[in-house]
């Protein structure tokens, strides 16, 4: 089965991707869609002074708050309705998917299928909701705070900020659903990638400019370039490996006639949560900071205001807690996505045993072993990919947008997406085969 896969696929031209109409309709839903998330990142919030907020943006961008800012694509420098940007969402998916394995009610819902699935995502909306409103009404306070930002403070303006900050969350929120299930690949991690990938020549050209006014030398915006390169090739190296686990099935005899067992391979990726990890500890970072950025420092005691500065961007303590965070993530959303004794039953189900090991309970022990044991290398992988240039960009001054984080974000994403389109070529073209040999059956048999 997988030789005539990679048949098909070293098959596929620009003839077969022509033909495909349904695939084109998806892609353009995803672009016009994506589209439209650019233009609202451009539209200021009502009430704003953007000359004022432009420049005491420019005071912080350095910070925890140009962190926000390449996850909302700009829109925080702008202080637009999408100044929130999915954030909210994530950070409400981290807190469900976290209950499902305390709460019983929950755990059992999420075993229940797509009704469970339905509802679980019903609660993670509502927790959207909550700490989207949360957050705009600590962004409005915030913005009330400073000189002049404000062209009319007050309650009016509370609520309309709190409106419409909310309002594009959740505008995102559904928009990335709509690309999922009528576009190419993953709504949310696409609207992230489309903000990230925008600003990208923006970040390029501020990199050399830090290089003609002598604050970057030469030798070392040449270093950042090998490493941008070298983390992308190793990205790409690690996000295609495999552990394949053989796989055999019996022989079997149907009437007199005795087939041979047939052979496969169980394919465990070696980062199988993907870029979840990196986004998810990134989230958590920024709902407690942002909402610390935007306060009076004036008003914050003493202790919050040395956590707030010990878990500020570049910071020991935060590399710690964010390597720990893409750590545990990595095993959390693992655990998740692939369940060992689910995919021991079937393979028990279906007659498919591993050489060696007794089918059954003995086979998701084996696979279990495996898997946490890649999951280890993912895991170090992730964590040496955010933290490295991270150290560099707080050493260097250099733009978030050629950090770690966002570079996992785009080349994950554009892997994810590619794999996606390719997977419907094949099945175009194999649905295409599967007509012609149909029309040449029906001719002979006339």
């Amino acid at each position: 089965m997988a030789s005539a896969a990679e048949q098909l696929a070293s098959n596929l031209n620009f003839s077969t991707f022509a033909k495909a109409e349904d695939l084109k309709k998806r892609l353009w839903f995803t672009l016009g869609a994506l589209l439209v998330y650019r233009l609202g990142t451009y539209i200021p919030l009502p009430g704003l002074n953007p000359a004022a907020f432009a420049q005491a943006f420019q005071g912080q961008a350095g910070g925890i708050l140009g962190l926000f800012n390449m996850f909302s694509g700009g829109a925080v420098e702008r202080m637009a309705i999408f100044a929130l940007g999915i954030m909210p969402y994530i950070s409400a998916s981290i807190i469900v998917q976290l209950m499902t394995s305390v709460v019983p009610a929950l755990e059992q819902l999420k075993k229940e299928g797509e009704q469970g699935r339905k509802v679980i995502n019903q609660y993670t909306r509502y927790g959207t909701v909550l700490l989207g409103a949360m957050q705009a009404y600590g962004i409005a306070v915030g913005l009330e705070s400073g000189s002049g930002l404000v062209n009319d403070p007050g309650w009016f303006f509370r609520i309309s900020t709190v409106i419409s900050l909310l309002g594009g969350t959740m505008f995102l929120m559904w928009l990335g659903e709509q690309i999922t299930s009528r576009g190419i690949g993953n709504g949310i991690s696409l609207i992230i990638f489309a903000g990230i990938v925008a600003a990208l020549p923006g970040a390029l050209a501020g990199t050399l400019e830090l290089g003609r006014t002598g604050a970057l030398s030469t030798p070392l915006i040449l270093a950042i370039i090998v490493m941008v390169v070298a983390v992308i090739a190793l990205i790409v190296f690690v996000e295609r490996a495999q552990r394949r686990l053989l796989i055999q099935y019996p022989k079997r005899q149907v009437g007199n006639r005795m087939f041979q067992g047939d052979t496969s391979h169980l394919p465990l990726k070696l980062n199988t949560s993907g870029v979840i990890p990196a986004i998810f500890a990134s989230s958590l970072l920024l709902l407690p900071a942002t909402l610390a950025g935007f306060a009076n420092a004036a008003t914050l005691p003493g202790w919050a205001t040395t956590i707030v500065g010990a878990l500020a961007h570049g910071q020991p303590l935060y590399m710690i807690f964010y390597g720990g965070m893409i750590a545990f993530f990595a095993f959390f959303y693992t655990a998740i996505v692939f369940n060992p004794k689910d995919t021991a039953d079937n393979l028990k189900k279906h007659g498919g045993f591993i050489p060696g090991i007794r089918p059954g309970e003995r086979t998701a022990e084996y696979i279990d072993y495996v898997l946490t044991r890649i999951t280890v290398i993912g895991a170090i992988y992730l964590i040496f990919v955010c933290i490295l240039p991270e150290i560099l960009i707080s050493q260097t001054g250099v733009p978030f947008y050629l950090g770690g984080t966002s570079l996992l974000i785009v080349v994950s994403v554009t892997l994810d997406t590619v794999a996606q389109i390719q997977g419907h070529l094949i099945a175009q073209q194999y649905e295409g085969l599967i007509k012609k040999s149909k029309l040449r059956g029906g001719k002979r048999g006339r």
